[in-house]
């Protein structure tokens, strides 16, 4: 049962990251490769502590 939890858990931040760096020339982030994949792999603690990450982060996946 952990199993099956922890591969839901892993599909859910992957699919984040993945929506995340497809959609961030959407953003208004810099658009250097370090801040893009700081920010992607990020992403569940800073939509959880930021609102402005938070608002980038809908528009990304928007597209």
């Amino acid at each position: 049962m952990k199993a099956i939890i922890v591969l839901a858990l892993l599909g859910i931040y992957g699919y984040g990251a993945w929506k995340f760096w497809k959609g961030f020339e959407r953003t208004n982030f810099s658009r250097s490769l370090p801040n893009r994949i700081r920010l992607s792999l990020l992403w569940p603690a800073l939509i959880v502590t930021n609102q402005s990450y938070r608002k980038n982060f809908n528009r990304a996946l928007k597209g």
